[in-house]
């Protein structure tokens, strides 16, 4: 059964990341991963932008759903998968168009009943 707390604190710092180079750069912020993928790479059309968050609390298929169907509709974003940690803090990878707001994110996962967690390294 999935428990769903109001009140939720959400700590994750905003991604500045600029760069000239045309390669894929990663690096980790407030507990979330970003990869981004810039002008030259091997994707076709425009580069994509994957982000990596922590989620706490997610148990089963029914918690990946919810999350996966809050992020989805953010805008921008293309695909969303999930490793699930039962009980522990899950990977939540997003790939979008464009840098995600971190309030939205926050407020998209709250919305699916969890909490944003740092990643464990």
């Amino acid at each position: 059964m999935c428990d769903m707390n109001d009140g939720h604190e959400h700590g994750a710092a905003a991604c500045t990341c600029e760069t000239d180079t045309a390669s894929e750069h990663g690096h980790q912020h407030g507990g979330k991963e970003h990869h981004h993928a810039h002008a030259g790479d091997s994707h076709a059309g425009a580069a994509m932008i994957t982000a990596d968050y922590g989620v706490q609390g997610m148990t089963c298929s029914h918690c990946v759903s919810s999350v996966t169907e809050e992020l989805s509709q953010l805008a921008g974003v293309r695909g969303v998968s999930v490793d699930l940690v039962a009980g522990g803090i899950s990977r939540v990878t997003v790939n979008s168009e464009t840098s995600l707001d971190d309030e939205q994110v926050a407020a998209a996962i709250d919305e699916a009943g969890y909490d944003l967690a740092d990643l464990p390294r």
